[in-house]
């Protein structure tokens, strides 16, 4: 063997030798869940103020400082989580403010709502939906005829107004096909303004309660609520329907959305109701909400329900005279209205 070949095979036998590690060759990359993360989120201190006008599969339309020609689209922050965001809500905004297409902002913090109108699926559904946020008055919107008006529906949107903190006015469509005043008779006592919206009415006095409010506008399908949004609202251009033969009118507002009035303040459409379930009401809630008999039922037996004899022959509230003693007949067929759940 020549001195050249006897060179290269110990060469080929230094590459052969097993490499020896320690521990300096052992890279260990940390897993997602083990990575310190700060628990400091930032406090979004020039977040924009802005109110929802309108949600949209994940997407929430805004505008900034309750300027109707300020609009941005929003998304939910991640600090945010799954906390609800419904139209009326009061926002701070970050990211691009200005409105321009395809730009998306972003919702950083939602503010304590003042009033809510809530309401469940039906009256054994645990589970509340929020339906407007922070409105000012409930403009419950019913039709004097076809369809045939349903006491039913108006005292359970009383419920609902009073417990949530806001003004219920009823508002009453198509007035001359019928006279109003044995309709709002049964709501007389509890001291409810009343304004007719016909085709033939001027809306004068209803667009001056409006103005510079929040409003939301509930009722039945087919009672002509899109059709009083496209007047109060001439820009609305909100789809209007027709009743059926069944006397039932069918969707044409399928989701909410606040709109400007002409000379200040909101309109919230709301979609057609046809199933309004209180199960998140309690009688005691509903009295509370009448200042002059929440103090009397502090003296009610424990476990009355306000509804007087025979239920409950103990009631404080039958100890009332005059004024008080008709508003509890009055509040009393909303609490029936609300324990028989009956048609309406």
């Amino acid at each position: 063997m020549g001195r050249n070949a006897v060179r290269i095979d110990a060469e080929r036998g230094r590459l052969l030798t097993a490499r020896r590690y320690d521990e300096s060759d052992v890279r260990i990359r940390p897993g997602k869940s083990s990575r310190p993360r700060t628990k400091t989120r930032p406090e979004h201190n020039d977040a924009e103020a802005g109110m929802v006008v309108s949600v949209d599969r994940g997407r929430w339309g805004c505008v900034l400082d309750g300027d109707p020609s300020r609009p941005v689209v929003t998304m939910r922050a991640r600090e945010l989580g799954r906390t609800p965001i419904v139209v009326g809500d009061e926002v701070g905004i970050v990211g691009d403010l200005s409105g321009k297409v395809d730009t998306l902002a972003r919702i950083v913090r939602v503010a304590e709502r003042r009033t809510v109108l809530r309401r469940t699926a039906d009256d054994t559904d645990p589970f509340e939906r929020v339906v407007v946020a922070n409105a000012d008055r409930l403009l419950i919107v019913a039709a004097l005829a076809d369809p045939p008006p349903r006491t039913g529906f108006v005292e359970r949107a009383l419920v609902a107004a009073y417990v949530g903190g806001l003004e219920p006015v009823l508002c009453l469509t198509k007035s001359d096909l019928a006279a109003p005043e044995e309709f709002t008779a049964a709501f007389a006592d509890l001291d409810v303004p009343v304004v007719l919206a016909g085709q033939s009415e001027d809306l004068t006095e209803l667009t001056a309660m409006l103005t510079n409010k929040v409003t939301a506008l509930i009722g039945h399908s087919g009672v002509g609520k899109s059709t009083l949004v496209n007047r109060l609202v001439p820009d609305a251009y909100r789809a209007t329907g027709v009743v059926s033969g069944v006397g039932k009118g069918r969707h044409t507002s399928t989701q909410s959305v606040a709109l400007p009035l002409p000379a200040g303040g909101w309109v919230v459409d709301t979609p057609g109701i046809r199933s309004f379930g209180l199960a998140h009401i309690s009688p005691e809630n509903v009295v509370a909400a009448f200042s002059d008999l929440a103090d009397t039922i502090e003296n009610c037996p424990r476990g009355c329900t306000h509804l007087g004899p025979p239920a409950d022959p103990e009631c404080a509230l039958d100890t009332l005279t005059g004024d008080a003693a008709r508003r509890v007949a009055a509040v009393r067929l909303l609490l029936e209205a609300v324990r028989t759940n009956e048609a309406w």
